[in-house]
C-alpha cells in the first residue's frame, strides 16, 4: 500500500503564502499618502465682465403720421392716379376733380375785374372834367371880386353871389368824383379778391398729396361724386388714406415699475424678428402718464424706414436696460453665502487651503454678481456647497469655466411670432 503523507506539507506552504499576500496588501494600503483623502472642490474664478438687467418689452410699428385726404371743393372724379401701395411724394397729384359750375364763376369773376377797371377809368376822367369847370368857375368868381371891390357898384351882387355859388358847387362835384374813384378803385380790389378765391378753388380741384408715404386706401373710383371736407361736423368721405411709412413710431407700453428708468435719448435694442433686422434705437418721446387700466405708459421711438422694409403693423421686441454695471470684478451667485449680515466667499490660497472672506456685493444678476471689494482679478473662489469646507481645510480644486458677464432678462412682455403662429421654438 502507497503512503499520501507528502501532500499535507505542500498544501500548509500554500496557505501561508496566501496568508503572506493579504498582510503585504494591508500592509500598503495603510502606507498610501494622506493626499487621497483631500475632498474636491468646484473653483470658479474671479473674472472681468458686466452685468445688466434689462426689460424686453412687445412694441409696434405704426406711421408717423396717418391722414385722409379730402377735396377742398365738391365734385367729380375726373381722373384718379393713385391706388393702395402706391408711394407718393409731397406735392404729387393724386386726383382731378370736375366741377361743372367752377368755370362760369371764374369767367364771372374775369369779366367783373374788367368792368372795375372800366369804372377806374370813367371816375378819373369825371375828376378832370370837374377839376377844370371848377378852375374855370372859380377864376370867374375871382375877377368878379376883383372888379367890384375895384369900381364899387360896376357889379351887381346877385352876380357875385351866383359866381361864389357856382365855384363852391364845383368844388363839391370834384370831391364827389373822387369819392367816386375811390369806390372804383375799391370795387376792383373786391373783383380781384373774388377772383382770386374762385382761382383758387379751381386749383383745388387738382387734389395732391401733402406730404411723403404710402396709400394704404383707396374708397372712391373715377366719376364718383366726393364732398369737400372742409366742414368738421360732416363725415365726408375722403379719396385716398395716406401713411408716413417713411418714418415709423416704434411704441411700447412701458409697465408701471419700470417707469423711472424711461428717459428720452436713452439707447434700446431693437429686434424685429419678421425681417431678421437688429438694431438700435433712442426713446424720443413718451406720454408721461400711467394708463389707468393696464398700469403702463406709452413710449416712443422714431425708426427711420425709408426703404420701407419695415410694415407699418409689425412687432418688435425691445429691451430697455433697467440697471447695469460695466467692466467690473464678477462671481458666480452660488459662490456667495450670507455670515450673519454680511456676505462672504471662500477663497482659495496658494496651497488650496480654504479662507472664508467677506466682499461687498453690488449689482446681482440670476447667474453673477459684481463684486466692488474683498476680491481681486484672478482669486479662485469655491462655487457650491461651502458648507462642507472649514476654514484652513486643503482642497482638491476642479476649475469650472463660468462666463464674464452677464444679461438678466425680465420675462413675460416678449412677442414670439412663431409661437403665436403655432410654429417650433
Amino acid at each position: 500500500m502507497r503512503k499520501r503523507f507528502p501532500l499535507v506539507p505542500a498544501a500548509i506552504v500554500a496557505a501561508i503564502v496566501v496568508v503572506g499576500v493579504i498582510f503585504l496588501a494591508n500592509r500598503k494600503s495603510e502606507s498610501t499618502p494622506m493626499a487621497a483623502t483631500i475632498p474636491a472642490a468646484r473653483v470658479a474664478t474671479v473674472q472681468r465682465g458686466s452685468i445688466a438687467h434689462v426689460l424686453s418689452l412687445a412694441g409696434q410699428f405704426q406711421p408717423y403720421q396717418t391722414i385722409d385726404v379730402h377735396p377742398k371743393v365738391s365734385g367729380f372724379i375726373r381722373h384718379i392716379y393713385v391706388d393702395i401701395g402706391d408711394k407718393v411724394r409731397a406735392g404729387q397729384t393724386l386726383a382731378i376733380l370736375e366741377v361743372p359750375e367752377l368755370q362760369a364763376q371764374l369767367a364771372g369773376t374775369v369779366a367783373e375785374v374788367a368792368r372795375s377797371k372800366d369804372e377806374i377809368v370813367r371816375a378819373q376822367h369825371d375828376v378832370v372834367r370837374t377839376e377844370s369847370q371848377l378852375s374855370a368857375l372859380h377864376a370867374e368868381n375871382v375877377r368878379l371880386k376883383a372888379t367890384a371891390k375895384a369900381q364899387p357898384g360896376l357889379v351887381a351882387q346877385q352876380e357875385l353871389d351866383d359866381a361864389e355859388a357856382k365855384d363852391l358847387a364845383a368844388a363839391a362835384q370834384v370831391d364827389a368824383a373822387k369819392a367816386a374813384l375811390s369806390a372804383a378803385q375799391n370795387g376792383a380790389l373786391v373783383a380781384r379778391a373774388d377772383n382770386q378765391r374762385v382761382s383758387a378753388i379751381q386749383g383745388y380741384t387738382n387734389v395732391v398729396a401733402p406730404l411723403d408715404g404710402v396709400i394704404t386706401w383707396r374708397y372712391a373710383d373715377t366719376g364718383a361724386l366726393i364732398q369737400s371736407g372742409t366742414g368738421s361736423n360732416d363725415q365726408a368721405l375722403p379719396i385716398v388714406k395716406l401713411a408716413e411709412s417713411g418714418l415709423l413710431r416704434l411704441r411700447m407700453p412701458v409697465p408701471e415699475d419700470a417707469v423711472k428708468y424711461v428717459h428720452a435719448g436713452d439707447t434700446m435694442q431693437v429686434r424685429v424678428d419678421a425681417i431678421g433686422r437688429t438694431f438700435a434705437g433712442k426713446i424720443v418721446r413718451f406720454t408721461r402718464s400711467v394708463n389707468f387700466e393696464t398700469r403702463t405708459m406709452e413710449t416712443e421711438i422714431d425708426v427711420e424706414n425709408k426703404n420701407l422694409s419695415i410694415d407699418p403693423g409689425m412687432y418688435a421686441n425691445v429691451q430697455l436696460e433697467l440697471d447695469s454695471a460695466k467692466d467690473v470684478l464678477t462671481i458666480p451667485v452660488e459662490s456667495l453665502q450670507m455670515q450673519g449680515n454680511r456676505q462672504a466667499v471662500y477663497v482659495l490660497d496658494a496651497n488650496n487651503r480654504v479662507h472664508q472672506r467677506t466682499v461687498q456685493v453690488g449689482l446681482q444678476g440670476s447667474k453673477l454678481a459684481e463684486i466692488k471689494s474683498g476680491l481681486n482679478q484672478g482669486d479662485r473662489v469655491i462655487d457650491g456647497g461651502q458648507s462642507k469646507y472649514e476654514d484652513g481645510e486643503q482642497v482638491a480644486p476642479q476649475t469650472v469655466e463660468t462666463p464674464a458677464s452677464e444679461t438678466d432678462h425680465a420675462s413675460g412682455s416678449m412677442i414670439d411670432l412663431q409661437s403665436e403662429q403655432g410654429g417650433a421654438q
